[in-house]
C-alpha cells in the first residue's frame, strides 16, 4: 500500500484570495472545518472521483469531501447505489478536489486551480477517474499528461491519457445542475455505470 501523498498544511499561504476567505469564516464559523479539505477514501483506489472545491455549507464546514450539501448527498447516494460506498465511506473509491480550499462564489481563479495540482497529482492514480466538470477535467488532464485540445470536456465522455489512466467526465453533481436538470439522477448513475463497465480487471 502507497504511503499517504502530502496534503496541503491546514493554513496552506498560497493563495492569499483563498486565505482571506478562510480567515474570514474562522472568525464567523469557529465551529467549521475552514481548511484544505484532504483527499476521503483509500489511496489505492481504483476509482478517483474528481470534484471542483469544497461547497461553503459541504466540505468546508465538515471537513470530509462532497460531505454535507445536496452535490455531496446524490454523490454518495450513487455510489452506495453502485457498491462503491458503505455507510457513507468510499469503498474502492477516492475522492478530491481539484481546489482544496473554498473560492468566492465557487469560482477559483487559474492561479488559484494551478496552485493546487501539486497536491492532486500524486494521488491522481487510479487507473479510472471521473472528472466533474470543466475544471476538475482540466486539471486532471493536465495532471495525467493529456493534452486538453485532444480531450474535450463532454458528459459522459471517455478519454485515455498517455499514462494509460482513463478519464470520463461529468457534468457536476451540484445543486445548482440538478436544479436546472442539467443533470439528473439517470445520467450521473449513467458515469458510474461507464466507469465500472470500463474498470480494468483488478483485484478487489
Amino acid at each position: 500500500m502507497r504511503a499517504p501523498s502530502p496534503e496541503p498544511h491546514r493554513d496552506c499561504p498560497r493563495c492569499p484570495r483563498l486565505v482571506a476567505v478562510r480567515e474570514s469564516l474562522r472568525a464567523e464559523q469557529p465551529d467549521w472545518w475552514n481548511a484544505p479539505v484532504p483527499a476521503l477514501g483509500d489511496p489505492d483506489a481504483w476509482l478517483a472521483v474528481v470534484g471542483l472545491a469544497p461547497g461553503r455549507h459541504g466540505a468546508n464546514r465538515t471537513g470530509r469531501a462532497f460531505t454535507g450539501d445536496a452535490s455531496g448527498d446524490l454523490l454518495f447516494a450513487t455510489l452506495e447505489k453502485f457498491g462503491l460506498a458503505r455507510n457513507g465511506e468510499p469503498d474502492g473509491v477516492v475522492i478530491l478536489n481539484a481546489v482544496r480550499c473554498l473560492p468566492p462564489g465557487n469560482k477559483p481563479v487559474p492561479a488559484e486551480i494551478h496552485a493546487c495540482r501539486d497536491f492532486l497529482g500524486p494521488q491522481l492514480t487510479a487507473p479510472v477517474v471521473i472528472a466533474l466538470g470543466q475544471i476538475a477535467h482540466q486539471s486532471a488532464v493536465k495532471v495525467m499528461g493529456g493534452k486538453l485540445p485532444k480531450a474535450r470536456f463532454a458528459h459522459l465522455a471517455a478519454h485515455r491519457m498517455p499514462n494509460g489512466q482513463l478519464l470520463i467526465d461529468s457534468y457536476h453533481c451540484s445543486r445548482y445542475n440538478q436544479n436546472t436538470g442539467r443533470l439528473t439522477p439517470d445520467m450521473f448513475e449513467a458515469v458510474f455505470a461507464r466507469a465500472l463497465e470500463l474498470r480494468p480487471n483488478l483485484p478487489r
